[in-house]
């Protein structure tokens, strides 16, 4: 019965990841626990779903495609506070880049002596190489190196969920005060789940971490295949 429904119905993943992720918001409401996240939470739901019922992973995904789908669109609509705050973005683009830059390489490097540490293989490697960006960039990333890109998938979305969880304690222990150095900081290391983390602190650095997201996507792209090169 519960395979003639699921090939019956296309729009059930949508519905479970809709209501996975209002139940890990409710939680996370609740509780105000920052480590209730409600990105975690909702995957966390899915999982154990899926697993309950031993529901392939192709079935969801196919299903919960449009959701997907939303993804770009919402990464576009970041440059909605980064057109608000041009002036100050004008005035201080060289540090700016910088900033995004140092982290790029940063996140690429931390990756890679990791690698050497743990005795990994090339394959493993690459599929690690671009976490700290987007989805929709990572994957892509990943799969055009020999990575394996659903995996990709999955760790990017862990590590935005540790930047979320954790990007305003950093700033607290290491003295950052400077908006525009913590919308750089988060929207580097922790793409668009950092940034929903610093639109919460403040409209500047909302959007010095959207612009990030798309520099450092950018730079992902173009420095992995050389650090690609090196193992």
């Amino acid at each position: 019965m519960l395979n003639e429904f699921l090939q019956t119905s296309s729009m059930w993943g949508v519905g479970l990841t809709l209501g996975a992720f209002a139940l890990g918001t409710l939680v996370n409401r609740v509780t105000k626990k920052a480590v209730f996240n409600p990105l975690l939470l909702g995957s966390l739901a899915v999982i154990g779903v899926l697993t309950l019922l031993r529901i392939p992973y192709a079935a969801y995904q196919a299903s919960a495609a449009p959701v997907s789908w939303l993804l770009l669109p919402a990464t576009v609509s970041l440059a909605v506070p980064l057109y608000e705050k041009w002036t100050l973005l004008r005035k201080n683009a060289a540090a700016i880049l910088a900033g995004i830059a140092a982290g790029t390489v940063v996140s690429l490097g931390t990756v890679l002596v990791m690698v050497w540490a743990l005795g990994l293989d090339h394959a493993q490697f690459v599929t690690l190489l671009p976490k700290s960006v987007t989805t929709a960039i990572s994957m892509d990333i990943s799969a055009e190196l020999g990575g394996i890109a659903s995996l990709t998938g999955a760790v990017v979305i862990l590590t935005g969920i540790v930047g979320n969880l954790l990007a305003q304690s950093v700033c607290k222990w290491f003295h950052i005060t400077n908006p525009m150095a913590k919308g750089v900081a988060i929207g580097t290391a922790a793409h668009a789940i950092g940034t929903s983390k610093a639109l919460e602190l403040g409209e500047t650095e909302g959007a010095m971490s959207g612009l990030s997201i798309a520099v450092a996507g950018i730079m992902t792209a173009a420095l992995s295949p050389l650090f690609a090169g090196l193992l």
